[in-house]
């Protein structure tokens, strides 16, 4: 840390990392309800809490307040609000300081599709910090613990800080790509696409996974249930589906895709 910015007074700088993940999956009948039954309950506010709680712990920061709340059908949120430095019920001007910067959040949304027997479960995480502590440093762990079909990824730098010379810094650090802090291993697995605007301290990556096997997407069966025609059509709306949330539009469906 020898290179250290020396500043004059608190860091004012909001970095905010926004993760999406999309999980798909294959159900029909009654086992729809089973999948959205089963991400609720895999996914709710309870292990939520875990998760945001160790987020918190990886980039380094202290919780000062949770808020969460699970949702009939289904659906769970969770918010926590939290600093860079622990505080004590001593100095409660600390808590004030950082409530309207620092905090993380989830929200997760199960769906179907009313006809194609494609169910998708999302899941949004947003972590924003001010000071030195860098939100970044938890995007391996939101990714491999989601164990995702796609994510797409935004970090943005906002406002200013000042050096004790008075000279506004409007970002702290070094990156180029999101890219830059995510594992080699996990990059291997995706598919990957890139679009920054420097200028402006934006970031945004895309990511689709690369091979997968329609076994890990079917609930309820199994691919040996199905005929090959039945196999090739599941994949076809499978990939579609995959497709067109990496690409962020409406696609074009395969001949086979209505069978």
């Amino acid at each position: 840390m020898k290179n250290k910015l020396q500043l004059h007074g608190f860091n004012n700088l909001t970095k905010t990392l926004s993760f999406n993940m999309y999980d798909v999956c294959y159900a029909t009948g009654d086992d729809v309800q089973k999948y959205i039954d089963y991400i609720d309950e895999e996914f709710n506010a309870d292990r939520l809490t875990r998760i945001l709680t160790e987020v918190t712990e990886i980039i380094g920061a202290n919780i000062l307040n949770v808020a969460y709340q699970d949702y009939d059908p289904q659906g769970a949120s969770v918010t926590m609000l939290i600093a860079e430095e622990p505080v004590t019920v001593a100095k409660p001007e600390s808590v004030v300081a950082h409530l309207d910067k620092s905090h993380v959040t989830v929200h997760t949304y199960p769906e179907t599709h009313p006809r194609d027997g494609i169910s998708t479960f999302r899941a949004d995480i947003d972590v924003s910090t001010c000071g030195l502590i860098s939100p970044l440093r938890a995007l391996n762990y939101l990714i491999t613990n989601f164990e995702t079909d796609i994510v797409t990824v935004d970090y943005r730098v906002r406002g200013f800080t000042r050096d004790v010379d008075g000279t506004k810094h409007f970002i702290d650090h070094t990156i180029h790509s999101i890219q830059d802090f995510i594992d080699d291993e996990i990059k291997s697995e995706f598919q990957m696409v890139d679009f920054n605007v420097y200028g402006e301290k934006i970031f945004h990556t895309k990511m689709m996974l690369r091979n997968w096997s329609l076994d890990d997407y079917l609930f309820g069966d199994l691919s040996k249930d199905y005929t090959a025609a039945e196999r090739e059509m599941i994949s076809g709306r499978l990939k579609h589906e995959m497709e067109e949330i990496f690409y962020g539009r409406k696609l074009p469906k395969s001949p086979g895709h209505k069978l």
